[in-house]
């Protein structure tokens, strides 16, 4: 885990561009909008969502997580028990507030068809589905081994592999 500002910083930015890359993929296919766009215009959506997230997980969500895990009682001394408290509070925070951009977006390209209360309620179950285990199968385990290998221990990529 992040033990200073530049740490924090550099997990932060693999945990949301890893969760921004599988959840932007998985929602173009969900909808059906890799067919309607071109390549640029899906580059360009992704650094926007990306920058989006990242902002909203640093400024927005991430503090209200930690506050809110800090506050928890449960067994801190645990690693696992802290990794899936924090994992679960951010996971909810992020595709709560980040399906409101989804659908903002969805909405200028194509329009919605339902009401759109029941649009976002099926978009946040729809993302919560898939980004609970993405974060906690794939995503986190990957930030917390890349910044305890490289960022922490200062190694090269080849004494960390060999």
């Amino acid at each position: 885990m992040p033990t200073n500002k530049k740490e924090g910083l550099l997990f932060g930015l693999m945990m949301v561009f890893g969760m921004v890359l599988f959840m932007y993929t998985y929602n173009l296919v969900m909808e059906g909008l890799w067919k309607e766009l071109s390549i640029a215009a899906i580059a360009l959506q992704f650094l926007i969502t990306l920058m989006v997230a990242f902002i909203v997980e640093s400024f927005l969500i991430g503090p209200l997580a930690g506050g809110f895990v800090s506050k928890l009682r449960y067994d801190k001394s645990k690693k696992w028990k802290n990794i899936l408290a924090m994992s679960g509070c951010m996971v909810t925070g992020m595709v709560l507030t980040m399906s409101v951009f989804g659908l903002a977006v969805k909405f200028m390209i194509s329009g919605i068809d339902g009401s759109l209360l029941s649009d976002y309620v099926q978009l946040v179950g729809q993302n919560f589905i898939m980004a609970l285990p993405v974060q906690l199968l794939i995503v986190g385990p990957i930030a917390r081994w890349v910044l305890t290998a490289f960022i922490q221990n200062g190694a090269h990529p080849e004494t960390v592999i060999s």
